[in-house]
This record gives structure tokens, C-alpha cells and sequence, in this order.
């Protein structure tokens, strides 16, 4: 079973704020839901690939992850 429980808790979260409404949170659950796969992913088999098939590594991020800025 290892990590993909986790996966079961945010899909919960998630249907649970969209149906009280709360858009901003269930977009930021998807978001949630995408980083939680890849890491699980990643340590999943030995393989070392994270998402888009970068290598993985535990660091400093050079980016946000699910920040929308203004256009």
C-alpha cells in the first residue's frame, strides 16, 4: 500500500470542497494531488524520476508550485 493512501485523503478533501464551494481550495487540492503522485511516484521501484521524468532530488525549489500570477 506504501504512500497512496494519501492520494485517497486529498480526493476526500477535494470533493469535499467542491461541494461546499470552496473552488480555491479544491484547486489547490489538484495541484496537491499532482505533487503527492509524483513524489510517490519517484520513490516508487528505485527509479529516481519525478514528474515530466526529471530526476529527483531532495533541495532547494527553484519554482512555486501552484501559484497562479496575474498576466
Amino acid at each position: 500500500m506504501g504512500h497512496d493512501w494519501i492520494i485517497d485523503v486529498l480526493t476526500d478533501l477535494k470533493t469535499f470542497a467542491i461541494a461546499n464551494d470552496l473552488d480555491a481550495l479544491a484547486a489547490k487540492l489538484d495541484d496537491t494531488q499532482l505533487v503527492a503522485r509524483a513524489e510517490i511516484g519517484s520513490h516508487g521501484k528505485g527509479m529516481g524520476r519525478g514528474l515530466f521524468e526529471e530526476s529527483t532530488s531532495t533541495g532547494r525549489c527553484d519554482r512555486t508550485i501552484g501559484v497562479r500570477r496575474p498576466t
